[in-house]
């Protein structure tokens, strides 16, 4: 099978095209035909080598698929080949999505919304399980709380703002003047323009003094140390960033404010709820720019760029016939 392997830690142009060996699935696991994937900073992250000695070189890396169950292994019952699959392979476990093929333990797989192309469902399997986490497991955000999210109009934000209006929840977002309709048309109540505006002056304001019960932080920079500044008493700040920041708290302590810190767990669970609001017209992955596979190293410099004008996941057709169908999309 082809796949485009990581043969050094380095810039975009670390990855090459290669013939590699099919896998075969094990007892309760499923061997899937990937017809797409998509692009996270946790695969750029990968790449330049933040975590380097848990990724043996070369390496196949990715961590979205969408496909179909072409085998499976000893002991599957839940799924039959044919089956429309999604999933986020085990991070650090094992082979990773840029490749024809990918076997994981049926644990972790599920059934594919009928809703949603393969490119689409590509691009809302980790980021979807990982707002999923941070807003309903972590922060257990409720019906008529505020909710500030850091970075609205990026591939976990944009589904974060859906994810917290499905909830019934009053959404802020941070978000460039252009992204200002893409993200009210997700449902984000205010819009605040971090370009030109303070986000805690504006929270500040937009409630009456009161602040936001819940912070998603998805952007990292001094999020942790100025968004108490903008919470309510006994509220909640949930972080998916792994880079360092300032740790100045005082003014958390303050508010009696609760921090949580997530990376996100694979199970079929997470993806089952996401299927559920995606069938019911809630929750819509946006893919602002389709790859083929062997220009994955052409999709990680976009995205590591600072203005990449993207809005949502770039996704990846590992199945040639996607492009044949959508095109490469370069702009959002």
């Amino acid at each position: 099978m082809k796949a485009m392997r990581l043969k050094s830690f380095g810039g975009p142009d670390s990855f090459e095209l290669a013939e590699v060996p099919k896998p075969v699935p094990g007892a309760g696991q499923v061997l899937v035909r990937v017809h797409a994937s998509s692009i996270n900073p946790l695969d750029y992250q990968v790449r330049r080598g933040d975590y380097a000695d848990l990724v043996p070189l070369p390496a196949i890396t990715g961590h979205d698929v969408s496909g179909v169950v072409e085998q499976v292994g000893p002991g599957v019952r839940s799924f039959v080949p044919g089956d429309e699959v999604w999933y986020t392979p085990q991070i650090f476990e094992g082979q990773g999505s840029y490749a024809e093929y990918h076997v994981a333990d049926q644990s972790i797989v599920g059934k594919k919304p009928a809703a949603l192309s393969h490119l689409e469902a590509a691009s809302l399997t980790l980021v979807g399980g990982t707002a999923w986490e941070a807003l309903v497991v972590r922060a257990e955000l409720r019906v008529g709380e505020r909710i500030l999210i850091h970075g609205g109009a990026g591939g976990v934000g944009h589904v974060a703002i859906q994810l917290a209006k499905s909830i019934g929840a009053q959404v802020f977002t941070t978000a460039r003047a252009t992204h200002a309709e893409f993200v009210r048309g997700l449902g984000a109540d205010v819009i605040i323009d971090y370009e030109k505006e303070d986000y805690v002056e504006a929270i500040m304001r937009e409630t009456d003094g009161q602040g936001v019960d819940v912070v998603f932080d998805t952007i990292g920079g001094n999020t942790l140390s100025r968004s108490p500044d903008a919470l309510a008493q006994l509220g909640r700040i949930v972080s998916i960033v792994d880079i360092a920041q300032p740790q100045n708290l005082i003014q958390a302590w303050g508010k009696n404010a609760s921090y949580h810190f997530v990376f996100t767990r694979q199970n079929r669970g997470k993806l089952d709820e996401l299927s559920a609001l995606v069938e019911r017209g809630q929750l819509r992955p946006h893919v602002g720019a389709v790859y083929a596979l062997a220009d994955i190293g052409l999709a990680h410099a976009r995205l590591e760029s600072p203005n990449n004008g993207l809005q949502g996941k770039i996704a990846i057709a590992i199945d040639p016939a996607l492009i044949a169908e959508h095109g490469v999309k370069e702009n959002a």
